[in-house]
């Protein structure tokens, strides 16, 4: 390997349950984080995604959610899509469709979940 070559930084997933979010690390840094609010029985409202500011704009949104949504599955859960980001990562892909609750399926596209951001208290 030449010097301006590296090694990809090794990612992992952690769940902190007590702040309701799941975790990526990169190379033992935390790089971003995704709230989700867990619901009965096994449905999971994926709320909002952030990234440290120095880790933007490197893909960390997008491996988190894949990630995440892996997670999800492995559980045998669904999810409900309350996060812009969410909502449009899933409209490019139909990888995830079967994840998606078909009572509470959430937002299928970002500009209807950042219209209803802006409508709530706070948002």
């Amino acid at each position: 390997m030449s010097g301006e070559e590296q090694a990809p930084a090794t990612e992992e997933l952690s769940e902190s349950a007590d702040r309701g979010r799941f975790e990526l690390h990169r190379g033992g840094d935390l790089v971003g984080w995704l709230y989700y609010t867990h619901l009965k029985p096994n449905r999971y409202a994926l709320v909002h995604t952030e990234v440290e500011p120095n880790h933007q704009h490197q893909g960390v949104a997008g491996a988190m959610v894949r990630r995440v949504l892996d997670e999800i599955r492995a559980r045998e859960g669904t999810i409900t899509v309350i996060c812009p980001f969410v909502a449009d990562y899933l409209s490019r892909t139909t990888a995830y469709a079967d994840l998606i609750d078909a009572r509470h399926p959430g937002y299928s596209d970002r500009a209807s979940a950042e219209a209803a951001a802006r409508a709530r208290p706070g948002g």
